[in-house]
């Protein structure tokens, strides 16, 4: 087998920046922040998104503003009566 073949694990903490959990695991990524936990030192990455904030993890609906979407479509093409068109023809 080659030498150094696979890439070296490091101690990584993820942080979730909407709720600023921390997920202390192994990975190849590194960062210039560190933090120690349990008297070992751990690369910090930021994350947006993990599964405490996900909605399909937590259950938690957010509603998306698509008025601004609906009104701009409506003014693009209008609906068929106001512009006096008969359906079908």
């Amino acid at each position: 087998m080659k030498a150094d073949l696979h890439p070296k694990l490091n101690n990584v903490v993820f942080v979730d920046m909407a709720t600023g959990t921390e997920f202390p695991t192994k990975s190849t990524m590194t960062s210039d922040k560190t933090k120690v936990i349990n008297d070992e030192e751990y690369y910090v990455v930021s994350c947006s998104v993990t599964s405490d904030s996900h909605p399909a993890y937590t259950g938690e609906q957010r509603l998306v503003d698509t008025a601004g979407r609906i009104d701009k479509f409506k003014q693009r093409y209008g609906s068929l009566k106001a512009r006096g068109k008969k359906k079908g023809k």
